[in-house]
Formats: C-alpha cells, structure tokens, sequence
C-alpha cells in the first residue's frame, strides 16, 4: 500500500501538485498559526512522508521528503542514540555513507563507523544539538572506532565518543589518542566528488594541515568549525534534480591551511560578549511557515506501513520492482540506481539487509 501511494505522488503533474500542497497549506495552517515552532511537529514524526526522494531548502532551514533510514547495524557501521529516530536521509546520502564505511574497512582498516545523527524521518528542525541537518545530507561520523561486537540499547544511548583534543590544553590534539588512521578516515571522507564540506575541529584541521603527506587536493574540503572534536560531520551536496534544494557556495580555491585557519587560534573566535543586553532576549523558533512551502507537505505525507518498509535497502528494492510511467517519474529517478545515486557502486542484492532495532535489554 505504501508503494501504491508513492507511485501516485510521483505521478502527480505541476498542477496537480499545486493543489494538493494548496490542501496541504490550509490543513496544516492552524498548526501553523498557534505558534508551535516547527521543530515540535517535526520531531513527533516517527516515519517519513512516502514521496519522491527530495530536499526541500537549505541544510538548516528545510526538510526532506522520501527519506530512509540507514539499518541499525551492519557489517562495516553501528548506528548510535537510537531513542533519537534521527538515522534518516536522503538516499543518496545513506548511500555515502554505506559506501563509505566499507571503503573504510577495506582500504585503511578502520573497524566500522559508529554513526551519529543524520536526519529526522522527514527532516526539519531538531528539538535539540544541531541547526543544520534538516534536509537528509548530512551526517555525523564518530571519531571512535567501532568496537568487534554488537553494542546494546542502553550503551547505544549511554557510551560517550572520544575527543581527539588534549585536556587543559588550547586547541591542541592529543598525540595518544589521535593516530594516522584518524587522518586517512577524515580524507577519505572528503575524497568524495558528492561531498560538499567535512567539518571538523579546528585543531583536527591544522593537525591535517601540519601532517598530511599524501594528495591534499580534498583538504580544502576540510572546514574548520566550533565542537566537532569526538566527531566529523560530513554534508554532501544537493542531488542532480532535487530544485527545491539550495546549495551551499563553494569552499574557497587551496587546502584552507592559511590564514582562516590561523583565525581560530587567535582570541576573537573565542570571545565572550563585553556587554549583556539589557532585556533577556528570547530565543526565536522556526515555524512551519518559515520552511519552504514544500515543508507542509511533506509534514502532512503519508507515512510508509512500517519502519522496515522505508530502510534503505528494502524499500527501494521494492519500488524498482514497481513499474512506472517514465514520462510521470523525474529524469534522476528513472531507475533505483538513480534514486540511490551514483554513492551505490555495489549491485543492490550486495546491500546489507536491515536488522531490527536492538531490542531494549
């Protein structure tokens, strides 16, 4: 039933689409106008809207339609804080990082990725720790190495990642905890050509500046970014096709180790403000009308019939066998390997089958 739904949305003319995101406005505007921030209605979703894969805005202010979850365990990663619901993403991103984390086994010996956030179910505003990863493309790595035996629930949500910075020291890596397998895991992901940006630790960023001896033309792709010591947050770019998406410019010609870098380790960065303001200021919240109009929509989408039904890996082999009109369908989602993207260089029969959510113990 939840394919049969899908196909109908894909199906959809402009026009068609026009009204029923018109329907949707009117129906989600009271949801809208009493105030409640956008992160709220966002966060109570615990499934996607079954429609074409698509990112709607910018990497912080928008959402995701068709999004999929990335399994909860698989041979080469472990997805962490489950109690989140936050392991979603657009294809093409969950792709990445599947892709990635077998090249990282296979090519520096990394044991697995212990995977952080990536995205609500339908994207949006989180109701807690991140301003971007509202729109499926972007997803958080953990520096800590994935341990040789399945974690549980409760160290799942208890087990703390590793900083890579020393203690009580400025801005510095600590050279027994940092290895050069740290390095090549960093590089390999901005090795990418779909990679947009990897943020990472200003101090992990001159540590990569300073050592770095092999082909540094991905460096620059390493931005330099406040936290992002016990982990590295990769954001890729909009897929072919996705024209409710925007962009970020891109990053400046050279390897960044120059004088933006040398900024970070002067004190402005780290300033405290030399005034208080005179009046409390209260935080503002994103509403749903701040968020593309396409955000309604997808906030009123049908959700799939089971959670298993939308893991990467099932549900698209599913919707390929599912024949449809290629004159109704978007050119980039003409066959399931362009759905998934150019990420999935392995035969889909080669993509792990998703396991259940650990059970809580």
């Amino acid at each position: 039933m939840g394919f049969e739904i899908a196909a109908a949305f894909r199906r959809c003319g402009s026009a068609t689409l026009g009204l029923i995101l018109g329907a949707s406005l009117l129906a989600t505007d009271a949801a809208s106008a009493d105030g409640t921030p956008a992160k709220e209605l966002f966060g109570a979703k615990a499934l996607p809207a079954v429609m074409a894969p698509t990112s709607y805005g910018f990497y912080s202010k928008g959402c995701l339609a068709g999004g999929v979850a990335i399994p909860t365990d698989g041979p080469t990663w472990q997805a962490m804080r489950l109690s989140r619901n936050r392991r979603w993403g657009h294809p093409d991103m969950i792709a990445l990082v599947e892709r990635f984390s077998h090249d990282a086994a296979e090519k520096i010996g990394w044991p697995g990725l212990l995977l952080g956030d990536i995205s609500q179910p339908r994207g949006g505003p989180m109701t807690s720790g991140h301003a971007s990863h509202q729109i499926g493309l972007d997803a958080d790595i953990w520096l800590t190495p994935m341990p040789q035996r399945t974690l549980t629930y409760e160290e799942r949500e208890s087990i703390s990642a590793t900083s890579m910075l020393q203690k009580n020291k400025f801005l510095t890596v600590d050279p027994s905890i940092w290895t050069p397998s740290h390095a090549r895991l960093i590089m390999m992901a901005a090795s990418y050509p779909q990679v947009e940006r990897v943020f990472v630790n200003p101090a992990i960023k001159k540590k990569l500046c300073d050592t770095w001896k092999g082909d540094r033309s991905a460096l620059g792709k390493i931005r330099p970014i406040y936290g992002h010591d016990y982990h590295f947050h990769i954001r890729i770019k909009c897929p072919e096709g996705s024209v409710g998406c925007k962009g970020q410019a891109r990053v400046p010609v050279g390897d960044g180790c120059d004088k933006s870098l040398a900024w970070w380790f002067t004190d402005e960065p780290w300033a405290k403000p030399t005034k208080k303001p005179e009046k409390p200021v209260k935080p503002k919240f994103a509403k749903l009308s701040d968020l593309p109009k396409a955000c309604a929509l997808v906030l009123d989408g049908p959700p799939p019939a089971s959670e298993q039904e939308a893991t990467y890996g099932t549900a698209y082999r599913a919707a390929a066998a599912a024949p449809a009109p290629a004159a109704a369908v978007p050119a980039a989602a003409t066959s399931i390997e362009a759905v998934i993207g150019a990420a999935a260089a392995a035969p889909l029969e080669n993509i792990p089958v998703p396991l259940p959510r650990p059970a809580l113990q």
